[in-house]
């Protein structure tokens, strides 16, 4: 499936992740919208993962009736001020929106961002999906959640990790990768769930695995669309460097999740 802004569209990204600037973010609002509350209830939750626990951050919209939810996985750094508000701003969207912090084994996210890195470099990918697995049954308990609607988005480190949760979970609706590593290709044929792909032009070590991104999803037949961000490097829904841009590609990741989640 194709995408849009400058053409350079199409499947699924398999380079080496990339590191995001640090730095706080506050997301702008994006038009009115009947979706959209004025207020968010947001907490520190936990719950077990096998004998170990999970601490997360999780956001609830003001709607009269259930919503979709959206799980939050974090960049290379872990939980941070940028993922909660991501996590709120989801909320605000609509969406019950919920953050694990993958290093809660690790006795959570560190002060230092060197010291998360080195972390998560040394997870091993099938606890994280064993955690993420456990978020899922955690959302499926919450009375405000529709428990057949739940996807997933990912940011850098996390948007790999969004994507290979993809192949894992065919209970999925929706997963968004954001400038991501993509799985093997074998592993796309497990994949159920639409995808969305945020990418960015000046980003050629995630970039460069596009061009072999169209084979595998079209040989699967599987739905993954992504755009390529005009003049905006890797993490730049973090940093804003251009907040035109940042603005634009959120909007289409709600209207994706709208798409995919809300009917």
């Amino acid at each position: 499936m194709r995408g849009k802004n400058d053409g350079r569209m199409g499947g699924w990204a398999v380079g080496l992740f990339g590191v995001a600037l640090l730095g706080a973010v506050a997301f702008l609002p994006i038009g009115p919208s009947a979706h959209r509350p004025t207020d968010i209830h947001s907490e520190y939750v936990k719950y077990l993962s096998g004998k170990d626990t999970v601490t997360a951050y999780i956001a609830y919209p003001e709607r009269p009736q259930p919503a979709p939810a959206v799980i939050v996985i974090h960049e290379i750094f872990g939980m941070s001020d940028f993922i909660r508000q991501t996590t709120e701003q989801l909320a605000k969207d609509g969406f019950v929106a919920i953050a694990p912090d993958l290093l809660s084994r690790r006795g959570g996210t560190p002060p230092s961002p060197d010291s998360a890195r080195k972390l998560i470099a040394g997870l091993d990918p099938d606890t994280v999906t064993r955690d993420l697995d456990a978020t899922v049954a955690y959302l499926r308990r919450v009375k405000a959640v529709r428990a057949d609607r739940i996807g997933v988005i990912g940011f850098c480190w996390g948007g790999g990790q969004s994507f290979r949760y993809a192949t894992n979970n065919p209970s999925l609706r929706a997963f968004v990768v954001c400038y991501g590593p993509g799985p093997e290709a074998l592993a796309v044929a497990r994949i159920r769930a639409r995808g969305l792909g945020v990418y960015a032009e000046n980003d050629a070590r995630i970039d460069a695995g596009l061009p072999a991104v169209d084979a595998a999803i079209r040989t699967y037949g599987k739905s993954y669309r992504y755009t390529v961000y005009p003049g905006v490097g890797h993490g730049f829904l973090r940093t804003r460097e251009r907040p035109e841009v940042a603005d634009s590609a959120w909007r289409d990741v709600i209207r994706f999740f709208r798409e995919s989640l809300e009917r």
